[in-house]
């Protein structure tokens, strides 16, 4: 019988040759791309990943104007109410003055009644007739309450 010596199939260049093989695959720092190991690892992120950080900035974006957008209605509110506010004191006091000016007039008419009972009609034609010589106008209803009030003093002291 034959019989076989089993040594090593290699021989000592193929196993040099085999140890480079595997170095050469290895990735090794250049000297001329320096980067930290952190840089190297870093994580790309995936297209998901980089449309899921656009939709968040871009609703911090939409939440910061809507809360702008609050903030100015509720301004405009405000607003309104100071002009309502006021609308509604300028109309009470349309109505008081309209109150005021009837209240003349029908003191007015009730003053060149009682002027023309007491028979002082044709002094107030002659007055009337003195103040458009003067070109001043004759005091009617739409005259202001200082002149009216002393007309009214004047003929009820007599």
């Amino acid at each position: 019988m034959k019989s076989l010596a089993v040594g090593p199939m290699t021989t000592l260049e193929y196993n040099e040759w085999w140890v480079r093989r595997i170095n050469d695959n290895i990735p090794k720092i250049s000297q001329e791309n320096s980067q930290s190991i952190e840089e190297y690892l870093r994580v790309v992120p995936s297209e998901l990943e980089i449309i899921r950080q656009d939709f968040e900035r871009r609703n911090m974006d939409l939440e910061k104007k809507i809360e702008q957008m609050e903030k100015e209605k509720m301004n405009l509110r405000l607003d309104i109410d100071v002009q309502k506010l006021k609308t509604e004191k300028l109309r009470k006091g349309k109505n008081k003055a309209e109150e005021e000016l009837n209240s003349l007039k029908t003191d007015y008419k009730k003053l060149r009644l009682s002027i023309r009972t007491a028979g002082l009609g044709k002094l107030q034609n002659n007055g009337v007739k003195k103040s458009e010589k003067k070109g001043t106008k004759p005091i009617d209803g739409n005259e202001n309450s200082k002149r009216c009030r002393l007309l009214k003093s004047k003929f009820c002291k007599s």
